[in-house]
């Protein structure tokens, strides 16, 4: 008689954040990903609420990419008594152990945060622990996990390291996609392609819409920073430290050394981007061609004339001494924390200053008020009034949109029994899930906490 092969859905669904998946077979049980759930803030209860399975039960961990919102929970896993092993590729082991001393940072030191109990999960031991069980795979090697059941990674051209994981059962492959890449990207790989899968658990970040052109995002880019110049004003980019500052360092090095934008100081005022550039730089064989070329004709990507990295406080705070016009380049993406508040709350009363959004702004952040027209917003108990010019660049994404969603899944058409549409906001997922059966593909939009049972 066959074993029991099953899903359940314990983060991811009818949200972006918290993937959390458990799939068991043979008697054995994997985790994929174990990520915080975010939105206004990290003091969601879900992050704190015991997991909905015994940690100390599951014999593997297997990350799909570095993401808090995939790797976040970690430290909670291990507090809870994980011993099992924890898969991913060599970036991604890297990147997480930056993102999760960061988490650590703000959830295990601030006193806004100790009540949930943080101090006791995000501590230095739980990470050390975590690092030691940790395993890594290139792409395309293949593990034996049971007699009858065997994974292996491949590239998913989301961040650095990213990956789909493939399940073989039998002559049955069943994948988990992780968060699919925006490809072509600048300097990644593109998304690998799957013919074969069997099931299907996939992302619908941006399942119901679609992006902008990419040329068109760095002629916007191009155009914002001349314009910035000739007003001698500042323009502030509020972004993410993984993927998005590494992309648009890369463009403006671009811009900047084919004198398609004037030299003008531009300040990278993140300690975390700075230090996961260092990682982008130490893994170069996981760039695209192009970009590998560039890099080997002896162009640094990620360094240009007029670039400073202000690593320390003091440096970051003697920016307002720099005359303009400047640029400054800091997270948090949302203008939720991090270093670009202190700039906005320098520059956001100035007609001269440009705010330029790059990503998704959640409503109720200070990204989302800039966005949404606020003439005043308060930081740090201060009132303050809204003269800049607020603009955004939607190509910037790091994810698949949904023709692509779509166009990926249909070239598994002829052997997909079920695609489970997870890790976007019920809207967007559900919206994907009847694309897909408009193609004749079943899918279906799981609830938090189902399970499902597969026919393999």
């Amino acid at each position: 008689m066959a074993k029991q092969v099953k899903i359940s859905f314990y983060g991811g669904t009818e949200s972006v954040t918290g993937a959390n998946f458990l799939f068991e077979a043979d008697g054995k049980r994997f985790l994929i990903d174990c990520g915080l759930f975010q939105g206004f803030t990290f003091a969601d209860h879900r992050n704190w609420d015991p997991f909905p399975y015994d940690p100390k039960s599951i014999d593997a961990l297997i990350v799909t990419h570095a993401h808090v919102d995939h790797v976040g929970r970690i430290p909670k896993l291990i507090r809870d008594g994980f011993k099992g092993k924890i898969y991913s590729t060599p970036p991604t082991k890297e990147i997480a152990a930056v993102m999760m001393t960061d988490t650590a940072n703000i959830l295990g030191k601030q006193e806004k945060y100790l009540k949930f109990g943080t101090g006791e999960i995000f501590t230095d031991q739980n990470i050390k622990k975590a690092l030691n069980l940790w395993l890594t795979m290139p792409y395309h090697s293949i593990l034996n996990l049971t007699p009858g059941l065997e994974f292996c990674f491949h590239d998913a051209g989301h961040v650095l390291g990213s990956a789909m994981v493939h399940f073989h059962y039998g002559d049955k492959k069943i994948v988990f996609t992780g968060d699919l890449g925006n490809s072509p990207s600048p300097l990644l790989r593109d998304t690998e392609e799957i013919k074969d899968a069997y099931y299907m658990v996939m992302e619908s970040v941006y399942g119901d819409r679609n992006h902008e052109d990419r040329e068109k995002r760095r002629e916007i880019l191009a155009s914002v920073i001349k314009k910035n110049y000739e007003k001698k004003g500042v323009l502030l980019v509020p972004t993410f430290s993984l993927e998005r500052v590494q992309e648009l360092l890369y463009e403006i090095d671009e811009l900047v050394e084919n004198d398609l934008v004037p030299t003008m100081p531009i300040f990278l005022d993140s300690p975390m981007a700075i230090e996961l550039t260092k990682i982008f730089k130490a893994h170069q064989d996981y760039f695209n061609k192009k970009t590998q070329f560039i890099i080997g004709a002896g162009d640094d990507i990620f360094n240009f004339p007029g670039l400073r990295q202000t690593f320390r406080a003091e440096e970051s705070k003697n920016i307002i001494n720099v005359p303009p016009p400047k640029i400054v380049i800091a997270g948090s993406g949302m203008s939720s924390g991090g270093r670009i508040i202190h700039h906005e709350k320098n520059y956001l009363a100035d007609p001269n200053t440009t705010v330029l959004l790059t990503g998704y702004q959640t409503p109720g952040t200070l990204g989302g008020k800039l966005e949404a027209g606020a003439p005043t917003v308060t930081i740090f108990g201060e009132e303050i009034k809204v003269a800049a010019n607020i603009l955004k660049i939607t190509g910037y994404s790091g994810h698949k949109d949904s023709d692509h969603l779509v166009e990926f899944v249909e070239k598994s058409k002829n052997s997909l029994k079920k695609v489970f549409v997870v890790m976007g906001e019920k809207k967007s997922s559900d919206f994907l899930a009847n694309r897909l059966k408009e193609k004749n593909i079943d899918a279906h939009a799981p609830k938090m906490g189902e399970s499902v049972v597969l026919d393999v």
